[in-house]
């Protein structure tokens, strides 16, 4: 059941070093309650270790941090009982079966006996693995593997779940399966706090993208607003002959002009704005334009606008 809070989680000043080494330098962070949190950053830069702090794995040298509208340090039990955490390796038991592996975690959560029965059923029905079910692990495939994993999260129906870095070494077929799994998490209530180093993912699943580097959140917002922090966009306009291609490009002034493909392209950062212009001026010019695609920067763009790019801490 979802949380009744609007934000499930709530970051401020959080602070973590290892060493000499400041690896969170003041973060602050607010999750709304059921929705898909996605936090960007280059290798290294953080991510995990914020991750092992929300959900009480380790502590952090300054900060308030609520998960669950509780405090991570002084209430750690509430905060554990409203949580599971999905790492990027799989936390499964290859001695066992899926159906071994989920009756244990049942019993981990001091389920009753009938409940854990129930519960592992219908996990493994909605996880697609009642064939697989009393199979030993070492048959499994890494997207069987990733799933069951996920499985036993749920075992104890958390409110928020953390994900860090679920889909790696996932094929396109495997990730696909997982994403739609999360979209249905989310769709009853369920906060995902995701860690990804996909940057499709988070595009496709994230509600808000956070991006981290150099212990700092660098940018914030929907993957939208993301993208329009970063120039680049063009708009690219294809036409009829080279008569009409001069004629465009007296009016237009494009940044590109290419005669063998008849196409022009102009600036479009200001989005629709910028292509109103220049259908209103090539309309006045006369000028009739055969095709025209507008292209804006994406997430890959922003990540290496806003980054470092460098390796700095775990």
């Amino acid at each position: 059941m979802a949380s009744t809070t609007s934000s499930a989680i709530t970051v401020a000043g959080l602070r973590k070093a290892y060493g000499s080494k400041q690896v969170l330098d003041g973060v602050d962070l607010t999750v709304p309650a059921g929705t898909v949190f996605a936090l960007l950053g280059p290798n290294g830069a953080g991510k995990t270790t914020i991750v092992h702090i929300l959900s009480t794995l380790i502590s952090a040298d300054g900060g308030e941090v609520a998960v669950g509208g509780f405090d991570v340090v002084r209430q750690a039990d509430e905060v554990r009982g409203k949580i599971g955490l999905t790492g990027q390796f799989s936390a499964v038991d290859s001695l066992l079966t899926g159906e071994e592996n989920l009756a244990l975690m049942g019993r981990l959560r001091h389920l009753p006996a009938a409940e854990v029965r129930r519960r592992t059923a219908g996990l493994l029905e909605k996880f697609d693995l009642v064939e697989a079910a009393r199979q030993p692990l070492a048959t499994y495939s890494g997207g069987m593997r990733r799933r069951l994993d996920l499985a036993m999260t749920l075992m104890g129906d958390p409110e928020i779940i953390f994900l860090d870095e679920p889909t790696t070494g996932l094929d396109p077929r495997s990730r696909r399966t997982m994403w739609e799994i999360i979209q249905g998490l989310v769709a009853r209530g369920v906060t995902i706090f995701l860690t990804t180093q996909y940057l499709d993912e988070a595009d496709q699943l994230a509600d808000r993208i956070a991006v981290l580097d150099q212990g700092r959140i660098v940018a914030e917002g929907t993957p939208a607003e993301l993208k329009r922090l970063v120039p680049g966009g063009h708009i690219r306009l294809t036409f009829g002959d080279l008569a009409a291609l001069e004629r465009a490009a007296v009016v237009l002034e494009p940044d590109n002009r290419d005669d063998d493909s008849l196409t022009l392209e102009v600036s479009g950062d200001d989005g629709v704005r910028s292509l109103k212009d220049v259908l209103d001026r090539l309309e006045r010019a006369s000028v009739e334009v055969a095709d025209l695609s507008v292209h804006t920067p994406n997430l890959d763009d922003v990540f290496l606008a806003l980054t470092s790019q460098k390796e700095n801490a775990r």
